[in-house]
């Protein structure tokens, strides 16, 4: 479950992770770290053309980091996450959270540090 919110007057966009539940195990000494927010400067006239791609990791200390799943959100998703964000910008300033499913990613490995158009989305491990 995340929330978006959109301040147009400010061009911020803001989504916060809010929890998550039967997350597929990637190994057993897994832990979570929800309530993070991530802040993107968007100005409103660019605002149709963003699209989010929200990649859900299992970070290891040792080893490689896993996509446990992703989801995607913005105008060229498709069913709920172009709601999602369609209900974002018909309520600005009002933080919409909805419950979205994860589906696999097929994307490149994470074992290189790449992961695509996921980089923008990664914050770091809190410590």
């Amino acid at each position: 479950m995340f929330s978006l919110c959109y301040l147009p007057t400010a061009g911020r966009l803001t989504i916060t992770i809010i929890k998550a539940r039967n997350l597929k195990a990637m190994d057993i000494t897994g832990a979570s770290v929800y309530n993070e927010a991530i802040v993107f400067d968007v100005p409103p006239e660019n605002i149709d053309q963003i699209s989010l791609l929200i990649a859900v990791m299992d970070y290891d200390r040792v080893g490689h980091n896993e996509v446990i799943g992703v989801c995607h959100v913005g105008n060229r998703a498709q069913s709920l996450g172009r709601d999602h964000w369609n209900e974002m910008l018909t309520y600005p300033r009002k933080p919409i959270a909805r419950w979205h499913p994860l589906v696999e990613w097929v994307g490149q490995s994470t074992a290189g540090g790449s992961q695509g158009s996921c980089n923008s989305l990664r914050t770091p491990p809190s410590p």
